[in-house]
């Protein structure tokens, strides 16, 4: 599985667009700024949307597509499926 995701510093805060074969993980380092980059540097950790695709090139042409959109749209993306901007890691952990 490939996952394609959003994540927010905050409700209505600063977003990042990014794909991953292993969200749970990918996830983890965000939260625990493993990586120094844009999500260490902005506070972005929160998992606030996700798709889930059986192959890598959809997935890499829908987080390419959603990188392009205007944050208004991003926006109605997110509260389409989770309104209150909850942070669903702990979901997807189990």
């Amino acid at each position: 599985m490939f996952y394609v995701y959003l994540l927010a510093s905050r409700k209505q805060g600063t977003l990042y667009v990014g794909v991953t074969r292993n969200l749970v993980r990918r996830i983890h380092e965000h939260k625990e700024k493993i990586v120094p980059d844009f999500t260490a540097r902005y506070d972005v950790h929160r998992l606030v949307w996700f798709e889930t695709y059986d192959q890598v090139v959809p997935a890499i042409e829908r987080e390419k597509e959603i990188k392009k959109w205007r944050r208004a749209w991003k926006t109605a993306l997110i509260e389409e499926s989770n309104p209150d901007w909850r942070d669903l890691y702990p979901d997807i952990v189990g």
